[in-house]
C-alpha cells in the first residue's frame, strides 16, 4: 500500500549498501549453519515468539537468511512460523524446528530491506450525504482497494523506480516515488492525487522542518529503490484478528465494521465480483480469520453454507510459497469431503465460481463407483490442487492410488456430524491416512490443517479435536449446541400440568454445599408471581423479574451479583424477555417451568450458565438444566428427545413412550399427503421425523374404489414402454396391450385429425385442469393444465404448466400452443403409469442416483418395449421385477433377453442389491390390510390417546384440564386404581391425581 512498501537503497551517503560486506556476511552464515559436524540443536531458540530475530533457510535464495518471526501458525503436529526476510523483504513459511538463533556477529550490518511510504499525501474516500443528496471526497483512515490496486499496477509496469528522500519517521523513509513507464517518468505521489486516490497534506511548515532535518542526516537528494514488486509490497491480506481461543460463542459479541472490511480485503484474490458479494456475515466473520491463517478449526452453525470454509481455503491456496517443498507430482493440496454426491456437486459449483478469477487450481469433482476397472483408469489431472468428493469414493480411489495424500495439506469435512453418523469408519480411515502422511519429511515446511463444519456438536467431533487436531479454533454460533460443548447436565421431569409447582419445589436443593444460583423461566407475569411466592414459602431467597416490574431491574441485578457464601441458594424467577437486560451468565441451574417455544430461546436460557461451560465432557458437569415436561408441551417432545440423546442424559421411559405415541399421531395426520417417494423406490426413508410425506399405505386413500389390482393380476408379464425417465429405477410410461393397444389407435386418429389446418384451433380461454392438445415433434400429445402463469402487463402470450397425461412428464408451454381437443379424444383415460424397478439402490447410502447412471439408463431404455413382471400396485404406481428387454431374432421364431435393467444398473458400479425393498413393501401392505379390517371396530379412547391428539393440535392445549378429566371419565378406574395414562407414564400416588 502507499503507506507501507519495501525496498533496498542503493547510492551514495551514509546509507549506502556495501555489496562486498553483505556478500561476506552471507558467506559466513552459510558456512556456519551448513557445517556437517554442527547440529541444529545447538543453535535452536529455547522459546519462539513473534518479533524474534532469527536465521532461517530460504530455498528460493538457496541461502541462510536473517529473518523476523511475524506469526506462528498452528499445525497438526508442530508449529509453522511465517518469517520476514529482512534483507530480501519476503515472507516465507518455516517449520519451527528449523529456525536457528542469530549470532551477534551476524547482526553487525543493518537490514537491507527498508520500509518506505509516499510522502506528503493521505488517502481519501467518497462520502455520500443522503440528507443533502450530494457526494464529496473526504480524508480517510485507510487506503481503498482501487488505490492499492492502481499503485501496484504502476510498480508492475515500471521499467525503473527511483525515489527522492524527504523524511525519516519511525524507521520509515518518506519519499517522492518516480516510476519510468514506456519511457515517461511519472511521480507516483502526484499521480495518486490527480486520480483522486489521495490528497496533499496542508501542513507545509511541518514538511519544511522535516526536510531540513533529514537533509542534515542523510546528506543526499535522491536514491534508487530496487526490487519493488507486488510480492514485496505489503498487501492487505493480513487479517487483523484476535489470537484464537479454545471456543468462541458468537452470540456474545460482534465484529466491528472495520474488522469485517479487513476480512473482505483479505479475501481479495478470489472476490473480484464485488457487486455480488456484500461482505462476510456473522458466522463468516468469526470463522474466516482462523481458517485463513491455517488453524485447525471446527465451526458449528445452523447455516449449511460452503462459503464458511471455501473462501479462506482458496485464499490460502493462492500463496505458492507455502507449498514449495511439496513433491512435484500429481495430487491435491486441499481435499473437501462431503456427505452426499449431490452436496459435493453443489460445493464444486462454488469452487469453480470462486476460483475462476484466482490462481488456477484446476479443481476436480471425484465420483467413482465400485467398478475396479473404472477406478484404475482414474487419473488426477496435472496441476489439480483441490478435490471435492465423498468418503466412499475417496477410499475406493486410495486402494489404487495410495500416494494421493503425499501433497495433501488441507482436509475439510463438510457436514461433519452427518459424516461421522453415516460413514464413521470411512471418515476415521481417511483421517488416519492424513495423519500418517504428515510424518513425511517433505511436509515439514508446509501448512497442515483440518477444518470441520457442522450444525451439531457431537462426541465424534470432540474425539476429532483431541486426536487429529492441534490447538483447534472452535466457533459455535448455536447456543444450544454450545451448551452441549460446555457439558451442561440435562434432567427431565415428567409431570402433569396441575402438579408443576410441586415438582418444581422438589427439584430445588435447599441445603447446597456450595453457593447456587438458579433461574426459573416462566411464560407469563402471573406464573412468575405464583412461583416466587411458592419458593419464598420454602424460606429461600427469591427474586423476580418480568415486564411489569422493569423499574426494579437495577435492584435485581445488584442483588444477583452479590457474592454468596457456601450453603446459600439464590433463585431468580423471570420471563424470557428479561434475559437481554439482565445479562446473567453465572447461573448454576436453569429450570424450564414453561417449555421453550423455540431452539433459539432454549439456547439463550442455557447461555445464562456460560460461565460454567466446560471444554471437556470428561469433567463432572458444573451446571444443570431441568426440563418440566407436561402434556401441554407434547408437541416439542420429539425434538427434546433427540437433543437429550446427544447430551447422554438419563431419559425416562415415559418420554420414549410418549414420543412414540406423538410420532404415531403425527403420522396419522398425513392421510392426505402423498406416499413417501423414498419408501416407494428404496423401501426406506432416512428421516421420517422431518419428511412431510406419508409413510403408511392407506387402502381408503390409495384405493378409493376398493380395487386392489387396477392393472390386472399380480406376478404376470406385461409389456411396458418407458417414456419419461425420472432416475435409474423410476420411470413414467405406458402398459402396452399385446392384442389391442387403445392408445396407438387414439394416436393415429389425433394425427389424422390435426393434419387438417382447419382443426388446429388455438384455445382463446385456458381453464385449469382442462385437457388440450399440443403439437410437438410431429406428435400430438394430450396435456392437462396444472397452473397458469399470470400475464405480464399487456403481453398476449403467457406460460402454462402442463402435464403430458399419456407420458407422465410435465413442462411449460405457451398459451398459443394449446389446441382445442374434441371430446371423443378425451374419453380414453390417462395412460401414464409410474414404474419402479425393485431390489436395487444407490451405493454408499446415497439417497439419489449418480447422474452417470441416470444418463446411461435414460439412453438405453427410453422408448423401448420391455417385458416386466408386476410385484405390487398402489394407485397409479407399479413395482416391477424383473424388467427385461426382449428382442426377436429375424427370420427365426426365437426371442432373446437382450438385457435386464437391474443387472445393467449393478454393472455400472453405482448400484447395490436391495433385498429388503420388496419385504418392506409387503409389510406395509399387510399393515394397511389389518388397519382396513379394523376400521369399523369400536375404538377405546383414554387419557393417553387424547394427550397424543393434543400434541398434533386436534385438541386445544388451553383446555387441558377439562379434557384430562373427560378422558379419565371415559374409562374411570376403580377406587385406589390409576387411570391408564397415569398408570403407564406418571406413577404418582396410590390414586389418580385427577380425582384427589
Amino acid at each position: 500500500i502507499p503507506d507501507c512498501f519495501w525496498g533496498s537503497i542503493k547510492g551514495g551517503g551514509n546509507f549506502v549498501d556495501n555489496e562486498m560486506a553483505y556478500k561476506k556476511l552471507q558467506f559466513e552464515m552459510n558456512q556456519f549453519y551448513n557445517l556437517t559436524h554442527r547440529g541444529l540443536d545447538e543453535v535452536k531458540p529455547s522459546v519462539l515468539k513473534e518479533g524474534q530475530v532469527c536465521v532461517v533457510y530460504s530455498q528460493e535464495e538457496n541461502s541462510w537468511c536473517r529473518a523476523i518471526v511475524e506469526s506462528i501458525i498452528s499445525c497438526t503436529d508442530n508449529y509453522l512460523a511465517e518469517c520476514f526476510l529482512v534483507d530480501y523483504a519476503k515472507n516465507i513459511p518455516v517449520k519451527a524446528e528449523k529456525i536457528c538463533c542469530a549470532l551477534e556477529s551476524f547482526m553487525r550490518l543493518p537490514y537491507r530491506a527498508q520500509k518506505f511510504r509516499l510522502y506528503h499525501i493521505k488517502p481519501v474516500t467518497l462520502r455520500v450525504n443522503y440528507y443533502t443528496n450530494n457526494a464529496e471526497i473526504v480524508p480517510a483512515t485507510k487506503w481503498n482497494i482501487a488505490a492499492i490496486r492502481y499503485f501496484q499496477d504502476l510498480l508492475d509496469a515500471a521499467s525503473q523506480v527511483e525515489a527522492k528522500l524527504c523524511a525519516v519517521e519511525d524507521d520509515t523513509f518518506a519519499v517522492y516515488l518516480y516510476v519510468t513507464k514506456r519511457g515517461e517518468k511519472v511521480c507516483v505521489n502526484d499521480d495518486l492525487v490527480a486520480k483522486n486516490f489521495a490528497s496533499s497534506e496542508k501542513n507545509e511548515e511541518r514538511s519544511i522542518i522535516m526536510e531540513e532535518q533529514n537533509q542534515e542526516i542523510l546528506g543526499l537528494e535522491s536514491v534508487s529503490v530496487s526490487e519493488i514488486s507486488p510480492a514485496h509490497i505489503l498487501s492487505p491480506t493480513s487479517l487483523d484478528i484476535k489470537e484464537p481461543k479454545a471456543v468462541e460463542m458468537c452470540e456474545c459479541g460482534r465484529l466491528s465494521v472495520d474488522n469485517k472490511r479487513d476480512l473482505k480485503m483479505g479475501l481479495k484474490p478470489i472476490l473480484k465480483i464485488w457487486k455480488k458479494f456484500v461482505g462476510p456475515n456473522h458466522v463468516q466473520s468469526y470463522s474466516w480469520p482462523a481458517i485463513a491463517r491455517g488453524y485447525d478449526s471446527v465451526v458449528i452453525c445452523p447455516e449449511n453454507d460452503p462459503l464458511i470454509y471455501l473462501l479462506p481455503i482458496i485464499t490460502f491456496l493462492q500463496s505458492r510459497n507455502c507449498y514449495l517443498s511439496l513433491p512435484a507430482r500429481n495430487g491435491p493440496v486441499a481435499l473437501i469431503i462431503c456427505t452426499r454426491q449431490r452436496k459435493a456437486e453443489l460445493v464444486f459449483e462454488f469452487v469453480e465460481k470462486y476460483t475462476h478469477c484466482s490462481r488456477p487450481l484446476h479443481p476436480l469433482l471425484l465420483s467413482v463407483g465400485m467398478n475396479k476397472e473404472e477406478i484404475k483408469s482414474v487419473r488426477i489431472p496435472r496441476g489439480c490442487e483441490l478435490i471435492v468428493t465423498t468418503p466412499y469414493s475417496l477410499l475406493r480411489l486410495l486402494e489404487c492410488h495410495s500416494l494421493m495424500f503425499l501433497r495433501l495439506c488441507h482436509l475439510v469435512l463438510d457436514e461433519a456430524e452427518a459424516l461421522f453418523s453415516e460413514a464413521n469408519d470411512q471418515v476415521f480411515n481417511i483421517l488416519e491416512h492424513y495423519k500418517r502422511s504428515l510424518n513425511d519429511e517433505v511436509k515439514e515446511y508446509v501448512p497442515q490443517q483440518i477444518v470441520a463444519i457442522g450444525s451439531r456438536w457431537t462426541k465424534k467431533l470432540e474425539y476429532l479435536t483431541k486426536e487429529f487436531m492441534n490447538d483447534p479454533y472452535v466457533v459455535i454460533t448455536s447456543l444450544e449446541e454450545a451448551a452441549i460443548y460446555g457439558n451442561i447436565q440435562q434432567v427431565v421431569q415428567v409431570s402433569l400440568e396441575c402438579n408443576r409447582i410441586s415438582i418444581l419445589l422438589q427439584t430445588l436443593d435447599f441445603t447446597p454445599h456450595n453457593a447456587q444460583k438458579t433461574l426459573i423461566f416462566t411464560s407469563s407475569v402471573e406464573e412468575t408471581d405464583n412461583i416466587c411466592k411458592a419458593v419464598e414459602s420454602m424460606s429461600v431467597f427469591c427474586l423476580k423479574m418480568h415486564s411489569k416490574n422493569g423499574f426494579q431491574l437495577d435492584h435485581v441485578v445488584e442483588q444477583w451479583n452479590k457474592r454468596f457464601g457456601s450453603g446459600t441458594h439464590a433463585v431468580l424467577v423471570l420471563t424470557d424477555d428479561c434475559m437481554p437486560a439482565l445479562g446473567v451468565t453465572d447461573a448454576t441451574c436453569v429450570i424450564h417451568f414453561s417449555f421453550p417455544t423455540s431452539p433459539r430461546i432454549f439456547g439463550a436460557r442455557l447461555y445464562c450458565m456460560s460461565d460454567h461451560f466446560q471444554t471437556s465432557m470428561e469433567k463432572q458437569p458444573k451446571a444443570k438444566s431441568i426440563l418440566l415436561l407436561t402434556e401441554n408441551s407434547a408437541w416439542h417432545t420429539v425434538g427434546v428427545l433427540d437433543y437429550l440423546k446427544r447430551t447422554e442424559a438419563n431419559i425416562p421411559p415415559e418420554l420414549h413412550d410418549f414420543t412414540s405415541g406423538v410420532l404415531d399421531a403425527k403420522e396419522n395426520c398425513k392421510s392426505g399427503k402423498p406416499f413417501c417417494r423414498y419408501l416407494k423406490v428404496y423401501g426406506f426413508c432416512k428421516d421420517k421425523k422431518r419428511c412431510p410425506d406419508r409413510h403408511r399405505i392407506s387402502l381408503q386413500v390409495d384405493f378409493p374404489k376398493g380395487e386392489r389390482n387396477t392393472c390386472g393380476s399380480l406376478f404376470l408379464l406385461f409389456q411396458i414402454l418407458p417414456l419419461f425417465i425420472v432416475d435409474a429405477t423410476n420411470y413414467f410410461g405406458r402398459i402396452v396391450d399385446k392384442t389391442k393397444d387403445q392408445y396407438t389407435a387414439l394416436e393415429k386418429e389425433m394425427h389424422q385429425y390435426y393434419k387438417k389446418s382447419s382443426n388446429c384451433i388455438s384455445v382463446s380461454l385456458v381453464e385449469k385442469l382442462a385437457l388440450y392438445g399440443v403439437h410437438e415433434k410431429n406428435y400430438i400429445h394430450r396435456v392437462q393444465v396444472l397452473q397458469i402463469a399470470p400475464k405480464e402487463g399487456k403481453c398476449v402470450f403467457y406460460s402454462i404448466h402442463v402435464k403430458y397425461i399419456d407420458e407422465g412428464r410435465t413442462g411449460q408451454v405457451q398459451n398459443y400452443q394449446l389446441l382445442s381437443l374434441p371430446e371423443h379424444f378425451q374419453v380414453l383415460p390417462p395412460q401414464a403409469v409410474e414404474f419402479i424397478v425393485c431390489r436395487v439402490k444407490p451405493i454408499d447410502n446415497e439417497a439419489e442416483w449418480n447422474p452417470k447412471v441416470n444418463r446411461y439408463i435414460n439412453h438405453k431404455i427410453k422408448g423401448q418395449l420391455h417385458e416386466a413382471k408386476i410385484v405390487h400396485t398402489l394407485n397409479n404406481t407399479i413395482w416391477v421385477d424383473p424388467v427385461v428387454r426382449v428382442t426377436k431374432l429375424p427370420d427365426l421364431k426365437t426371442y432373446i433377453n437382450e438385457y435386464n435393467i437391474r443387472s445393467e444398473i449393478l454393472a455400472t458400479g453405482f448400484g447395490v442389491d436391495n433385498p429388503e425393498h420388496i419385504c418392506e413393501l409387503q409389510r406395509l401392505f399387510r399393515e394397511a390390510e389389518i388397519a382396513f379390517e379394523k376400521k369399523d371396530m369400536p375404538q377405546r379412547t383414554d387419557c393417553f390417546t387424547l394427550l397424543q391428539q393434543t400434541a398434533i393440535g386436534d385438541i386445544n392445549p388451553q383446555k387441558s384440564l377439562n379434557f384430562r378429566q373427560d378422558a379419565c371419565s371415559l374409562q374411570r378406574p376403580k377406587p385406589g386404581q390409576l387411570c391408564l395414562y397415569c398408570r403407564k407414564h406418571l406413577r404418582i400416588g396410590p390414586r389418580c391425581s385427577h380425582f384427589l
